[in-house]
């Protein structure tokens, strides 16, 4: 080959790998910033990452002598911990990272050979949003990409991580994904920002209030996990990753080769308080119920009265539902319906089993949560668990009430297994508003009220909400001590993942939002 050829090559490559310059790289690090091939860098295992479309350049008349080094987006694949990943990471050094017709173009392409070799995706999201000197051309581009996160959904996990500004249609991407990291610092996601509210309602606003990290957190949902910086992200996702199959024809990657340990936990007795109404760390149960006290925890601050996450229990990958009795009492409303309908209908598409921990007095009630359409979301939950043909194993521990005993995946959800605890509450409704209703003339006759109420609230309990009377009925496989509760999911867990369920053939159902 010609040198002159090589040296041509040579100088293209190395315009384009400089992104937006050494000065605009050295303002990011400035800031704590990587960029977009250093956030590569990190994710990917060294020398596996192949890049498509280096040299790539737009076809925008106005933009006509402008270079725009591999069009501000970064895409390619490679292996992380030993698995083929695809990933893009969008370049604010070139156009601020703005979307063009090419910029989306190879974001599809890259979309579209994860679906045809089952490649999880992840991108690093930081743009302006779509590039105006393109104008039409940029908002079909963002077309494109809607439309294939949502032919990836439920075929390979799509993994979204918010590390810069993610405004108007370009956040619309990663909420169409499963999971999204996002950084404490320096990003931001909202569709209109503060001096757009503030010019159409007059409300004066900030950007941490509209699109801060946190906010998303906790207050909107949108965001699954927080991340202190780029590397904290890149730590995340490798870890979420390690759960996750590849595609939704494989399996998680489930550790089968070690002898099932089936020895009691005493300690997990320790754990229930004397008293019913005293609220029990659900956490702690789940620690001691995992491998290694592991649970990578999703939507943390978000509807805290659920606890949704990942963990492993003798080597088997499971999505653990919990409700969180310091919390709302770890009544079901709407944000925790949402969060745990999601969770379970991801769990469902990519064959992971649920492990489902009951202690739920109820859905909560209130004006609000009435006005805010309750039983359209907690149907979610039903819908969610009903439709799931993955392995499903619940575990009452204490208080099962009315309908969320059944929205926390009961025998008739098509639960695999059901066990309780002894001091397991199983009813309608809780012992007081029981009692005040069946023995209401008892009560009003008695002397001492207070004490006669008492009195039948434990009658009520023996007569009607034991768990021996649910067994009874076949609703409950097994009523089992709390130090036996490790055991039992691990030998049900391993009996039912080759579980295999067929239901009616349709499109889908029709869940409702």
């Amino acid at each position: 080959m010609p040198q002159t050829d090589r040296d041509e090559l040579h100088r293209r490559r190395t315009e384009a790998l400089a992104g937006g310059g050494e000065k605009a790289q050295a303002r990011r690090h400035e800031r704590g910033l990587l960029t977009a091939r250093e956030r590569l860098d990190r994710l990917f295992q060294p020398r596996t990452f192949q890049e498509s479309g280096l040299h790539a350049q737009h076809s925008c008349e106005e933009l006509a002598g402008k270079s725009l080094p591999a069009d501000g987006v970064v895409t390619g694949t490679g292996y992380v911990d030993g698995e083929l990943v695809a990933a893009f990471a969008q370049d604010a050094t070139v156009a601020a990272g703005t979307l063009g017709r090419r910029h989306a173009q190879k974001i599809v392409e890259l979309m579209n050979t994860a679906i045809r070799v089952g490649a999880p995706l992840v991108a690093f999201q930081e743009s302006g949003g779509a590039r105006i000197q393109e104008g039409v051309d940029a908002l079909s581009g963002y077309g494109e990409v809607f439309y294939h996160n949502v032919l990836m959904s439920g075929v390979v996990p799509q993994i979204a991580v918010i590390c810069g500004p993610c405004a108007g249609g370009a956040a619309y991407s990663p909420a169409l994904m499963d999971f999204i990291v996002m950084t404490r610092q320096n990003s931001q996601m909202f569709i209109t920002g503060p001096d757009v509210i503030k010019s159409v309602t007059g409300r004066s606003t900030t950007l941490d209030e509209v699109g801060g990290a946190q906010m998303h957190a906790s207050v909107s949902g949108n965001v699954h996990f927080l991340a202190e910086d780029d590397d904290d992200a890149v730590r995340i996702v490798k870890e979420l990753l390690s759960y996750l199959p590849p595609n939704n024809t494989e399996d998680p990657p489930h550790d089968l080769a070690s002898q099932l340990r089936l020895d009691r936990d005493e300690g997990m007795n320790d754990l229930v308080p004397d008293d019913p109404s005293m609220p029990m760390d659900v956490r702690a149960v789940i620690t001691r119920l995992v491998d290694d006290g592991r649970l990578l925890e999703v939507q943390a601050d978000f509807a805290k009265n659920l606890m949704v996450g990942f963990a492993r229990i003798e080597g088997m990958v499971v999505g653990i539902v919990a409700n969180q009795p310091l919390h709302l009492a770890g009544a079901l409303d709407i944000d925790a319906s949402d969060k745990g309908a999601r969770f379970v209908r991801f769990c469902n598409a990519f064959n992971i089993p649920l492990v489902t921990l009951v202690d739920v007095p109820g859905f909560l009630p209130g004006v609000e949560q009435e006005r805010g359409g309750i039983i359209r979301h907690g149907a979610k939950m039903l819908f969610a668990y009903a439709s799931g043909t993955v392995p499903k194993i619940t575990v009452i521990l204490r208080k099962a009430y009315g309908g969320s005993y059944l929205a926390m995946c009961s025998k008739e959800m098509g639960t695999d297994y059901v066990y309780a605890w002894p001091n397991a509450e199983i009813a309608v409704m809780g012992g007081a508003g029981a009692a005040n209703i069946l023995y209401r003339r008892e009560i009003e006759a008695a002397e001492d009220e207070a004490a006669k109420r008492a009195e039948l609230v434990e009658r009520y309990r023996e007569e009607h909400a034991t768990p021996y009377r649910s067994a009874a009925r076949g609703y409950i496989t097994d009523v089992i001590d709390p130090s036996e509760t490790r055991a039992a999911l691990a030998l049900s867990l391993r009996k039912t993942l080759n579980k295999r369920e067929l239901r009616p053939g349709k499109k889908h159902g029709n869940i409702p939002l």
